[in-house]
């Protein structure tokens, strides 16, 4: 198993991301899943990406089946009954100036998620969110996941979000941290969702939810592959957490990721960005390098050739 514990850790590359918000969604039952990924990612992807003013953008694709082991069982706490996603979506600004000149632009984009999504429930994070390791050299992943990656979501019992957040950017992240093959820890905890207030504004999809997912706090956490997963949840320092997990937690629901996909990172148009997720992964494949020379992208950019 690769040594990632004394790998480089690229947690400050996210301090750029002042404001952000993190949105589940739900896939349309009547679209083919297939066609409803590549929408996704080469059609809302792209049109969101050109949105003004947006510092951070990326879909995290979630797989609806797995394996038996993402999170250790906990006497008492179940995952939340029904609570099926097939992502999440974390778009971020560097500002709150930013964020609003985003979202003065934003009817375009909304008007377009009537087109595959059923369910969109924003969280917004007014703060951010806490990077607490990630050791994963790529900053801009476009393709299928090559960690093992989940995102759990929370539901804390009354009155225990902020003490349950704090658990898993201390005693969590250190325990999953000091485990072989452990790649990354990063910590959403948002205000409540506004069932008063379609958030996001986007017409003909649903954004209410039920009351025990108001209030979320998110763990992404990553290794390098199932079975590291596994033997860190089965070490003394994680297992040491799951009595404090039961005290804060009313349902711990875990979801697999099966693609990570990268449109904007520190303001500017990444190549799924600019040409869509699965063109700028066959460039990528291919070794195309000229199609991301400045000329290419010049020309893609513009519609006009560089002199």
């Amino acid at each position: 198993m690769p040594d990632t514990i004394s790998s480089p850790d690229f947690a400050a590359r996210d301090a750029a991301i002042a404001v952000n918000s993190y949105t589940t969604v739900v896939g349309r039952s009547t679209v083919p899943e297939e066609r409803f990924r590549a929408y996704w990612r080469d059609a809302h992807g792209p049109l969101c990406a050109r949105i003004p003013a947006l510092g951070f953008y990326v879909q995290h694709h979630f797989a609806r089946t797995q394996d038996a082991h993402l999170w250790p069982v906990i006497d008492g706490v179940a995952p939340l009954p029904g609570y099926v996603l097939d992502g999440a979506v974390e778009i971020g600004w560097p500002s709150e100036a930013a964020q609003q000149e985003f979202q003065r632009a934003s009817s375009i984009l909304f008007g377009d998620e009537q087109n595959v999504f059923e369910e969109t429930v924003a969280y917004p994070l007014p703060t951010g969110s806490t990077t607490v390791f990630d050791r994963e050299p790529d900053p801009i992943p476009n393709g299928p996941d090559r960690y093992d990656r989940l995102h759990v979501h929370f539901t804390p019992r009354a009155g225990q979000a902020e003490r349950l957040a704090d658990l898993l950017r201390g005693e969590v992240a250190d325990a999953v941290a000091t485990a072989p093959g452990a790649i990354k820890v990063r910590v959403h905890a948002p205000d409540d969702h506004d069932n008063s207030t379609p958030n996001p504004p986007a017409p003909n999809v649903a954004h209410t939810v039920v009351a025990e997912r108001v209030r979320l706090v998110v763990l992404e956490v990553a290794f390098t592959d199932p079975l590291a997963r596994r033997r860190a949840f089965d070490t003394p320092a994680f297992t040491a957490t799951l009595a404090a997990q039961r005290e804060l937690a009313q349902h711990i629901t875990a979801f697999p990721v099966s693609g990570v996909f990268t449109f904007v990172r520190d303001s500017a148009l990444t190549t799924a960005g600019l040409r869509g997720s699965r063109v700028a992964e066959v460039i990528r494949d291919l070794a195309a390098t000229n199609q991301v020379a400045d000329d290419v992208v010049g020309l893609m950019r513009t519609g006009a050739p560089t002199a």
